[in-house]
């Protein structure tokens, strides 16, 4: 078992402090020889984007991931996934709802979520499903200008047993010149499913 060198948060950066769900996590990751590359940007707002996303072992890795580091992360889900019995535990672990038949649409509420805290850090999959894909969506990219928030890049190269972390990177407003730029991030990444990339 390799002893992973974990990087030290920001001050600002969103954060649990669950010392023992740590502890727990960044052993069972360090005994699976995974580590971690980068750093996660010090603001206390951003859109995480990771990829590539080709299966579910994808949140089994990122809830890990979340707790070895210490980040406090949230993710968008559809609204009825928040009804009972099990809604509650859904918005426990980091889960917004939202609802694709509103008037301002999903990019104009999660724009509204993280306008209205003051540190937030909201994860999206491009790919949107773990199907093959050619075109990533363009939602994290429009939710991340809307709300004026800069882009974290986050890797999961199964291939090298690696999280990648990069950025921040600011959308200009153009977003097809703006995505070869942070697309080329991931293209050496190989997802549990390299067939489906």
């Amino acid at each position: 078992m390799s002893k992973t060198k974990w990087p030290e948060l920001g001050v600002v950066v969103p954060q649990h402090r669950r010392p023992i769900r740590q502890k727990i996590s960044r052993k069972l990751l360090e005994w699976a020889g995974w580590g971690v590359e980068g750093n996660i940007p010090d603001l206390p707002k951003m859109v995480a984007v990771g990829a590539p996303h080709t299966s579910n072992w994808d949140l089994i890795f990122t809830i890990l991931y979340t707790y070895a580091l210490g980040v406090d992360l949230s993710w968008m889900g559809k609204h009825t996934l928040f009804k009972p019995p099990f809604g509650w535990l859904f918005r426990k672990l980091g889960g917004i709802p939202v609802d694709r038949r509103a008037p301002r649409g999903t990019v104009g509420q999660m724009a509204d979520v993280l306008n209205q805290h003051e540190s937030l850090i909201l994860a999206i999959m491009p790919e949107g499903t773990r199907s093959k894909v050619r075109e990533w969506r363009s939602g994290f990219y429009y939710i991340a200008l809307e709300a004026g928030v800069p882009l974290a890049m986050v890797g999961l190269d199964f291939n090298r047993k690696r999280v990648v972390l990069g950025g921040p990177f600011w959308p200009t407003g153009d977003f097809e010149a703006d995505l070869p730029r942070f697309k080329s991030f991931y293209k050496d990444f190989r997802g549990y499913n390299p067939n489906l990339e």
